[in-house]
């Protein structure tokens, strides 16, 4: 059970404690927080360049600046919607966890997670309605589905930490990158000042439940669990590529544009900048 494994475990139990005193020190109420003006400029960066799935490609290089541009806003949309719809299913699976036999332990700081994180989905899509008029729907795939065995909390608590930190690497850059408007840092910056307790938290509780699931399981199971991560980690970054991005912002033949790039050798790049620390963590512990 996962709050047996916590409580033998005296740092996990003194970081516990340190995440959820911090989450009360640093509360705030996003609903006054953020300024939200009228519109924000078309003639800008709505994403930090070097982050847009179209950087370093033929495509990027067919396009002008003002084209740039504008896929770059719709790119955040699409961003700050895989935000929405990712939050959207965490929460649904801590919260089919808190206070349920088990995890005991860890429910006063799930407490302060579901608070925090239904505020991020909340400023996220009023980012993607005021600005984009829309949220992207979420992409179909197979292999976001969460198998129902006795790997469920590992797989599911897995994947939150894959989408954290895939998100976080997207908050850190842009909440510092002054071509971009203070709204969208503002965003950013706060995300990724909880972001960093929920990653915190996150890796202990992962090393904890596969620490204990390699005690009783095989390695056919064990590598079906790696397939598993690895086959999730790509729908993610696939995620990022949305054909519906290419169309909104003008370009010709959107699925063929979504192809090339997945096909560019940026893309290789790409995905490993976005994954570096965290393929690390999870190779660390044995999960990939």
């Amino acid at each position: 059970m996962v709050s047996e494994l916590i409580n033998t475990d005296k740092r996990f139990l003194e970081i516990l404690d340190r995440l959820t005193n911090k989450s009360i020190d640093d509360y705030y109420n996003p609903y006054r927080l953020f300024e939200w003006p009228e519109r924000l400029p078309e003639d800008m960066w709505w994403m930090t360049p070097e982050l847009t799935a179209t950087h370093g490609t033929s495509v990027a290089e067919r396009l002008t600046e003002q084209q740039l541009h504008t896929l770059s806003k719709f790119e955040s949309i699409n961003f700050y919607s895989l935000n929405v719809h990712g939050i959207r299913e965490l929460l649904i699976e801590v919260t089919r966890r808190i206070h349920t036999r088990g995890f005991e332990t860890p429910s006063e700081f799930f407490h302060h997670f579901i608070g925090e994180e239904n505020e991020h989905m909340w400023f996220f899509a009023e980012f993607c309605l005021r600005y984009g008029k829309k949220i992207y729907r979420q992409p179909a795939g197979a292999s976001a589905e969460i198998p129902k065995s006795e790997v469920e909390s590992l797989l599911v608590f897995v994947r939150i930490l894959i989408f954290e930190e895939l998100v976080d690497h997207f908050n850190s850059r842009m909440a510092l990158d002054d071509r971009l408007h203070e709204t969208i840092r503002a965003i950013n910056r706060i995300h990724h000042q909880d972001e960093s307790r929920h990653i915190a938290f996150g890796r202990e509780l992962v090393t904890a439940l596969f620490t204990d699931v390699q005690r009783t399981s095989t390695e056919q199971e064990l590598a079906d669990i790696a397939d598993y991560v690895r086959r999730y980690m790509t729908y993610s970054i696939e995620s990022l590529f949305n054909p519906h991005v290419y169309r909104d912002a003008g370009l010709a033949d959107p699925l063929a544009v979504r192809e090339e790039l997945l096909a560019s050798p940026a893309r290789v790049a790409y995905e490993q900048s976005i994954f570096r620390k965290t393929s690390k963590f999870l190779e660390k512990i044995g999960i990939i």
